[in-house]
């Protein structure tokens, strides 16, 4: 089966995109709110599977062949709607542009008992991290980490069965055909987490970007106001063997749990991290540093509780400063008596900093990895379930309404335009009981029997 490969279609610049034309037809233009955030980590999509092809009703033609029979062919099954992850990807940009994504339809049956080609699936390529939800119900269909995970969000729909499948001793020539199944749909959120091993946490301000830039080759913007941090920036930090990469998040103000500040937009960033560092001004300038450690804190377990079990150490920040080398004494053993460690630091003269990246490695080897949310195989917008028992309703107007789901589903798929659609179908409705039934409740000729999307007048049993 051959796949279309979807990823970034569009220039990633709003620039550009505002520039390139076509003709007549020049690409979607970014918003404001799009150009001045170019870090996209929330998206919805509308996804359809492709449905399948109808069978083929034909009867085999040849010279010297009399009474050939019937040779028609299935339809082909249509084609899947893919979501994989990606290495290379690392936010959701793609989609600002592109949100709705169509598989193509099997083909149809046909003569010689030749099956309908297969629909062209496509994958949708998203970055490592993302979570796949239901829009709507908001249950987590994937959970997609690994390079090249992938899940079908839609499946294609069935192919139609030819003529040939219902011939028999008794009808030797059958005409009928089946059409092919829709293919699933579902309208989807997309919310990427980002995979990182340390999480920086605190409120604005207090170090978190520099203490980054210190510590790796990131070089994330740095300035003496709050909030210069506006999305989440990752850094790879050099220990032992191997490296650790660390993740930036804005910071957190009081309230963020609830959405005050930049709110809960990157706080899920955090729930990947093995280990967090929460980073406090030690200065005290703003407000007291266990005030401030307290508070964020307390916004990250209103957010998410499990937070509160991940490892987590203390880095005091500017302890080259008079006011933090005072209050350093007393935080420590109010962070002890809470059963947090506390490492002083200093990001602008480096001290401290090699026995922070120590402890951080130390907890890291100790740290079991994150526990991820249950899967399901897909997501599906389906009608209730159906009871199996055959049930026979009336309407206010008088029509008579059959709700059988085996009836159901051969209304849905057989295609009537076959001369022997009909009597097929009215010996199905003899078989079930239905016939009985609509006689027993005093159903005449010309009364309207409806079964599922089929609405027809009652003719009577079948000879």
């Amino acid at each position: 089966m051959t796949h279309e490969n979807v990823e970034g279609i569009y220039p990633k610049s709003p620039f550009l995109a505002q520039q390139l034309r076509f003709g007549n037809w020049k690409l979607p233009v970014a918003s404001q709110k799009d150009q001045n955030n170019s870090f996209f980590d929330e998206a919805e999509i509308y996804v359809r599977a492709g449905a399948g092809g109808d069978g083929s009703s034909h009867f085999r033609r040849e010279k010297y062949v009399p009474r050939g029979g019937p040779d028609g062919g299935d339809g082909g099954r249509g084609g899947d709607v893919i979501v994989q992850a990606r290495k290379n990807l690392h936010a959701l940009t793609a989609f600002r542009y592109r949100r709705k994504f169509v598989a193509s339809d099997g083909g149809a049956g046909s003569r010689q008992q030749r099956h309908g080609r297969n629909g062209q699936s496509v994958t949708i390529a998203v970055p490592c991290g993302t979570v796949l939800l239901e829009r709507q119900s908001g249950q987590v269909i994937a959970d997609l980490v690994d390079e090249e995970q992938s899940v079908i969000v839609a499946h294609g729909g069935k192919g139609g069965i030819g003529n040939v499948h219902f011939k028999s001793s008794r009808y030797q020539a059958p005409t009928l055909s089946t059409r092919g199944a829709a293919g699933e749909e579902s309208h989807l959120r997309l919310e990427l987490e980002l995979i990182a091993d340390v999480g920086l946490v605190g409120a604005p301000n207090a170090g978190k970007s520099s203490l980054l830039a210190r510590l790796s080759a990131a070089r994330p913007k740095v300035a003496p106001y709050p909030f210069t941090t506006l999305e989440p920036i990752l850094g790879v930090v050099s220990g032992g063997d191997s490296g650790i990469v660390v993740a930036d998040l804005p910071g957190l103000i009081e309230g963020a749990s609830q959405g005050a500040g930049l709110g809960v937009k990157f706080l899920r960033h955090v729930r990947r991290a093995r280990v967090l560092v929460h980073v406090v001004d030690g200065s005290g300038i703003e407000t007291d540093p266990y005030e401030a450690f307290q508070s964020i804190d307390g916004e990250l377990e209103t957010f998410d509780t499990t937070l509160t079990d991940r490892p987590r150490i203390v880095a005091f920040n500017k302890i080259d400063l008079n006011e933090a080398r005072r209050a350093w004494p007393d935080f420590e053993a109010q962070a002890l008596a809470e059963g947090y460690e506390a490492v002083p630091v200093s990001v602008a003269t480096g001290n401290g900093l090699d026995k922070l990246v120590g402890r951080i490695m130390a907890l890291l080897a100790e740290a079991p990895k994150p526990d991820r949310p249950e899967l399901r195989k897909t997501a599906v917008l389906r009608p209730p379930p159906v009871d199996q028992d055959a049930q026979l309703l009336r309407r206010s107007d008088g029509a008579y309404i059959v709700r059988d789901k085996r009836l159901e589903d051969l209304a849905e798929k057989l295609n009537f335009d076959t001369p022997d659609a009909a009597a097929y179908f009215q010996r199905q409705l003899d078989r079930r009981g239905i016939t009985e039934r609509l006689e027993r409740v005093g159903t005449i000729a010309g009364d309207t029997v409806i079964v599922g999307n089929l609405e027809f007048e009652w003719d009577g049993p079948a000879l």
